[in-house]
């Protein structure tokens, strides 16, 4: 396979080749199930460990496909480094809580119907469990894969926490294995031509965060504790969320 996909285009060819030998220096790939990731547009639903994410999820979508468009905080277009890559992406900010964020969903939508793979993570931030889990998560994914019925492809990852942790330095030796698996698209037939409620849009919700922490489970080989909800700072079950 070479370096860089055919068709990038020179500065996203560029950025590309830049993270990829930046990403293979301080950490060793370790990817699983990337031929479950369709040709067409669709949603990526992943877990949200580290401000890096965005970084080693585009390395893992580059390498099978079409560059991705990242729903990301608006916060992290300012970030040095990370808010050019973001850019040069052609990510989508959030600005949660306003109007953009509705605008962002909309555009999200245009880009997917066009044949994008666009990721959003459904934490909405960097997960505050305790153990790094899944927290309950928000809708908008959900929304979107019903909106434009467009697959809804579950990713779990686990590594980039150690490269770039929330608190604490970056362990950079032994290099951290950036382990990605990728899940077959969720089935949301029994949804289709159903009204999107925010009945639907939990239930649709929980099923793709469930497939995510499933997948999780096995990168870490162990079982998954009820879900986090930041809002209570306590554990419950998924299904008892509401938007």
């Amino acid at each position: 396979m070479s370096l860089v996909q055919p068709g990038l285009g020179l500065p996203l060819g560029a950025a590309a080749i830049v993270v990829r030998s930046v990403l293979r220096t301080v950490s060793r790939p370790d990817w699983h199930g990337l031929e479950n990731l369709p040709d067409g547009g669709c949603v990526i639903v992943a877990n949200h460990v580290s401000w890096l994410d965005p970084v080693t999820l585009a390395d893992v979508l580059v390498a099978s496909g079409p560059v991705p468009r990242i729903l990301a905080k608006e916060s992290l277009f300012r970030v040095p480094v990370l808010g050019q890559l973001l850019r040069t992406m052609r990510g989508v900010p959030v600005s949660r809580g306003t109007g953009d964020a509705a605008a962002a969903l909309q555009h999200a939508a245009e880009a997917v119907r066009g044949g994008d793979r666009v990721v959003i993570f459904p934490d909405g931030t960097l997960t505050k469990d305790p153990e790094g889990w899944p927290m309950v998560g928000k809708t908008g994914a959900a929304r979107l894969a019903l909106t434009t019925g467009a697959p809804l492809v579950p990713i779990a990852q686990w590594g980039p926490q150690q490269l770039l942790p929330r608190t604490g330095r970056p362990r950079l030796w032994p290099r951290p294995r950036m382990q990605v698996l990728v899940g077959p698209p969720v089935d949301l037939s029994a949804y289709q031509g159903q009204p999107i409620t925010a009945t639907v849009l939990r239930e649709v919700t929980d099923l793709v965060v469930d497939a995510v922490v499933e997948l999780l489970s096995q990168l870490r080989g162990e079982p998954a504790p009820a879900r986090w909800d930041p809002r209570t700072g306590s554990r419950r079950p998924a299904v008892e969320g509401t938007p």
